[in-house]
């Protein structure tokens, strides 16, 4: 599938003069336009500049539909298809990208430069792109959405109209049993920033690569209300039991920037940099034939899943090996990579029976890596700290940790299966997460449900007069500004040796296997 491969980027040069404008689109997502003045830069500077003090940033945005989250209903006759059609999507908005950088000076000089040169176009290749998709569904036999072209159109919207750096009511997202989630009704404890905005309005959106994380992105721990709420009670039924596989914490640094379940043979569709661990042979062109062939980190070597997750760096001016290469400081990510000082991935039970066991080649994605395009419907980020993890949770903000403490990410996955799919068109339904009582719906079955925990050694930054210094961010799409509620996680499930009845049978019974 030649469509299936994306072209790599050329690099961008992004030159640092007081009020000019650094620009982007990146992909299924937002164009963002940073003006700025630091007091760091002078001359050309790709990203990777120490821009952690820039002295005023308004940034603009534009969001573009995702359309893969809305394609829900895709034949698995044309899925590969489709899949290579969503990556020309993402390329044409790259290209766009491109556009955008290069024409500063246009821009300023025209209001109506954008939309005229930049975004009808777009809207104009982007409907191309759906008809063929539409074509692709439908030659099959299948029912395209009905209002696929209007997933063609950008539109225009101001910096604290995304949902990055705010804290949202109800933020108990999928299905409402993670902890955490709720965030004090959209204000920070302790005079921390509200809505996103500061500095009458204008929003420091610096980071080492110009494209975030921002001083409002972070919030001192000891100032935020506890707001994890109580765990389901759990029924005589209930399977109580644990397993917990040690994997590693990717010290070899197995990385590559690929998503094999959601951009399956696209080099860098991710557009970020990932830790593996478990499967050790995981890239864009993986097939469940090559999982069984791939080893594992794991101890337990009939566990070959795959777990991999987006890096955390820090932006203290520091690079890495990926400092100029696609998906590395190309995209935005930037700063030295931080291996995790322990990575727990443990499988518990369901609170109100018995659980079945999961499918060989189950795939399963929790959180939203497009939080800042698409809202906080899929989110599923909790930061915390040592020391606070049973009292505070956060989906929009990075914590600040007190000394001593390190930062703590925790995933907890979907719980509840459809009995017949291991994977699904959007990569979601197939799987959900259980009610607020812990039962599954819609006929789905409960899985042992996965849930890791990453520390992390974490120097605390420093917000100081709406800057931040030293800040730390997770890697992402680079029109998502690094913004904490894109955290996500990715799983495919891999076995040998009938684990997976193995892990099923030891939480149905109450133990505690490893």
């Amino acid at each position: 599938m030649g469509r299936n491969t994306r072209k790599r980027r050329t690099p961008l040069a992004t030159k640092a003069i007081a009020a000019s404008a650094a620009l982007a689109l990146g992909g299924g997502g937002l164009i963002w336009a940073n003006f700025y003045a630091s007091a760091h830069e002078s001359g050309n500077q790709s990203w990777g500049g120490n821009r952690t003090k820039a002295a005023t940033a308004q940034v603009s945005t534009i969001s573009c539909p995702d359309v893969g989250q809305r394609l829900t209903n895709v034949p698995n006759q044309a899925r590969g298809e489709v899949a290579g059609e969503l990556s020309n999507l993402d390329r044409q908005i790259t290209d766009a990208y491109q556009r955008l950088a290069t024409t500063r000076d246009a821009q300023a000089q025209d209001a109506s430069f954008v939309q005229n040169s930049i975004l009808q176009p777009l809207k104009d290749r982007r409907k191309a792109i759906l008809d063929r998709i539409r074509l692709e569904i439908t030659r099959v036999g299948g029912t395209a959405p009905g209002d696929l072209d209007t997933l063609a159109n950008c539109t225009a919207q101001n910096a604290d109209q995304t949902t990055g750096g705010q804290q949202q009511n109800g933020g108990q997202q999928q299905g409402g049993q993670q902890q955490g989630g709720q965030q004090n009704g959209g204000q920070q404890q302790g005079g921390q920033q509200q809505g996103g905005q500061q500095n009458g309005g204008q929003q420091n959106n610096g980071g080492q690569a110009g494209n975030g994380p921002a001083a409002a992105d972070f919030v001192d721990i000891t100032k935020v209300q506890a707001n994890v709420q109580a765990k389901p009670r759990k029924s005589r039924n209930a399977s109580t039991g644990t397993f917990t596989t040690r994997c590693g914490v990717n010290a070899n640094k197995n990385h590559n920037t690929d998503n094999v379940i959601v951009a399956p043979g696209v080099t860098n569709g991710a557009h970020h940099l990932h830790d593996y661990v478990g499967n050790q042979k995981v890239n864009a062109f993986s097939s469940n034939n090559t999982f069984l062939q791939g080893g594992t980190s794991c101890q337990n070597k009939n566990d070959l899943s795959s777990y991999y997750w987006p890096v955390v760096r820090v932006q203290d001016g520091s690079q890495d090996f990926d400092q100029n290469a696609d998906g590395g400081g190309k995209e935005g990510n930037v700063g030295k990579i931080l291996v995790p000082a322990q990575a727990q991935i443990k499988y518990v039970g369901s609170p109100t029976g018995k659980v079945v066991a999961m499918p060989q080649f189950l795939r399963i994605i929790t959180g939203d890596a497009k939080t800042t395009t698409n809202g906080l419907a899929n989110a599923n980020a909790h930061w915390s700290c040592t020391g606070f993890e049973n009292k505070v949770q956060l989906t929009t903000q990075y914590p600040i940790c007190p000394q001593g403490s390190k930062v703590v990410r925790t995933f907890t996955f979907q719980s509840c299966w459809d009995g017949q799919n291991v994977d699904s068109a959007n990569h979601r339904t197939h799987v959900a997460f259980a009610d607020a009582n812990g039962n599954c719906q819609n006929g789905f079955k409960a899985i042992p449900q996965l849930t890791m925990r990453l520390v992390y050694d974490i120097t605390p930054p420093t917000v100081q007069n709406g800057q931040v210094k030293n800040a730390y961010a997770v890697d992402g799409f680079p029109e998502q500004l690094h913004k904490p509620a894109t955290d996500h996680d990715d799983f495919i499930s891999v076995t040998t040796g009938g684990l997976a009845n193995k892990i099923a049978n030891c939480v149905n019974r109450g133990q505690n296997c490893a």
